[in-house]
């Protein structure tokens, strides 16, 4: 199986500040770094370092050459990426608090310049059985997710950010991977109540999908093939939460993909997460297959 993840490659600007910036306030940072990142790097990063051949497919401007060379050091083919003249790579302004809590500040750039024209290029290299990988940081996804099922793949779809445009996605889905606030969300886009408790909000969701709840350090919930199965999270001390639902989505998906069972992927994805969480950066935090199974116990 060939894995697809057609997403977004950003820069990130990492703030360090004691606080949240508020409305109207100036609040002096205590340092900055920059990282590679974007949903959909962070996820290509995952699923390669977790074991899976994976192609990425986007765009960025010149600026962002750097970001082909970290898919690349992961294990990443990147011949799908586009290099744009005319615009800069997307990128994103992070505050990050010393207790690891960041808040997010999104520029699409070079990710909203996505094609019907370069998805049609890219999607002529696959077929049954593959897997495609999405995220919500490129432009043209209803056509993207229509296409990729018109060719048999398997669509795996992480809807982050959520907004109402993606529930058009949901019957391409073969797996939903989301947290609490996107399942709140996306049930709320459906007209439907919204369940206090994860376990009946997994449930509450829609049901062709293999649904995947992430729950911060509550674990995680999976909803398929009429079972709920609980994940507990490994308990660590977290430095940066950037890329840990990055980290869970590629390495479940991974262990998933791979045959290894839903319960086995949940353990995977879960362990990924909670080393990722304690290194700062995005797709740098991610590790190795390697350290994950030691994570497990082997």
């Amino acid at each position: 199986m060939r894995v697809l993840s057609f997403g977004s490659l950003n820069i990130d600007y990492v703030y360090e500040v004691p606080r949240f910036v508020g409305g109207g306030e100036t609040l002096p940072a205590l340092s900055l770094r920059r990282f590679s990142g974007g949903k959909g790097l962070n996820q290509s990063v995952a699923l390669a370092r977790a074991g899976l051949e994976v192609r990425h497919a986007g765009a960025v401007g010149r600026d962002g050459l750097f970001l082909l060379e970290e898919l690349r050091a992961a294990g990443a083919d990147t011949r799908y990426v586009e290099v744009l003249e005319d615009v800069s790579t997307g990128h994103a302004v992070i505050q990050r608090t010393p207790a690891g809590e960041n808040c997010i500040l999104l520029y699409g750039g070079a990710n909203r310049r996505i094609t019907r024209e370069h998805i049609d290029r890219v999607l002529s290299d696959f077929g049954p059985g593959d897997a495609l990988v999405l995220q919500n940081e490129i432009s043209e996804l209803p056509y993207l997710a229509e296409q990729a099922k018109k060719r048999d793949m398997i669509v795996a779809l992480n809807p982050s950010p959520m907004e109402e445009g993606l529930l058009s996605l949901l019957p391409s889905a073969g797996y939903l991977i989301l947290n609490e606030i996107e399942a709140s969300q996306l049930l709320r886009g459906l007209g439907k109540p919204v369940p206090e408790a994860g376990e009946a909000l997994a449930e509450a969701l829609p049901s062709s999908a293999t649904i995947v709840l992430t729950l911060g350090p509550q674990g995680s919930l999976c909803a398929a093939g009429g079972r709920l199965i609980r994940q507990a999270a490994v308990p660590v001390r977290p430095v940066d939460t950037t890329a840990a639902g990055d980290a869970y989505t590629g390495f479940f998906l991974a262990g998933a993909l791979s045959g290894r069972g839903v319960e086995w992927a949940m353990e995977y994805a879960s362990a990924a997460a909670a080393i990722a969480v304690t290194r700062p950066g995005a797709a740098p935090s991610i590790p190795s297959r390697e350290e994950v199974l030691a994570e497990m116990g082997g």
